[in-house]
């Protein structure tokens, strides 16, 4: 619900949840897009929004542009979205510390390769001569185990703790952290990984037989 761009059924919504109508819809106004008008210098609408991004958007941007960006800034330096080997390896001549294997969650492209298909290749593209994290699509640690059994060196939330945090704050994201370090456990104990350096294609394998596996139910027999 967004000031003048809500819909009537939108309004309908807020009737109908009032404490969230109070606490968003009055005392949380203005809404606005405070990242964005840090910069701008001045109050934002949608149209205002989708405007800025089309003026700062450069379709020409290219691996070169990186070199400027290299020699700018002496810190760490992670490129998130790469999905093909060649371009984990403009990452590591480009002098990047890190890679995030991601598709943006098919934000960009609905049709983009998955993560967890395209994390072995780059992981066999660059090795050890950077640190290759992976995100996109993961909701339990059952994926997080998935996506390090694949070569990623760490794993990134996005989704979940969002939701995580929208529904009960920092108590929301603690419990859903709690819930995926469980569920990592489990997963580790099920698959015979003692440790997280223990995770490894072999753990994938017994999950995907764990999943196929019929399971039976014992019956006894009269003799």
């Amino acid at each position: 619900m967004s000031g003048p761009h809500a819909t009537l059924r939108q309004y309908l919504q807020a009737c109908t949840h009032p404490r969230w109508a109070m606490n968003v819809g009055l005392a949380g106004r203005p809404l606005s897009f405070g990242n964005i008008e840090a910069y701008t210098g001045h109050k934002m609408t949608m149209d205002d929004y989708m405007g800025f991004i089309s003026n700062n958007f450069d379709p020409s941007i290219a691996w070169h542009d990186l070199e400027w960006i290299r020699d700018s800034w002496q810190g760490k330096l992670i490129i998130k979205g790469i999905l093909d080997a060649d371009d984990a390896r403009n990452a590591v001549r480009m002098g990047a510390d890190g890679i995030v294997v991601s598709n943006h969650g098919g934000r960009q492209l609905d049709g983009a390769i998955p993560t967890a298909r395209a994390l072995p290749r780059v992981v066999d593209a660059v090795g050890d001569d950077l640190t290759v994290l992976a995100d996109s699509g993961v909701r339990s640690g059952v994926d997080v185990i998935r996506l390090l059994a694949l070569g990623a060196k760490g794993v990134l939330l996005g989704r979940a703790y969002i939701y995580a945090l929208a529904a009960a704050g920092e108590a929301g994201v603690a419990h859903l952290l709690r819930l995926f370090a469980e569920d990592m456990k489990v997963t580790m104990t099920l698959t015979g990984a003692t440790s997280p350096s223990a995770i490894s294609l072999d753990c994938l394998d017994r999950l995907e037989q764990d999943q196929h596996r019929t399971h039976a139910v014992p019956v006894s027999l009269p003799a």
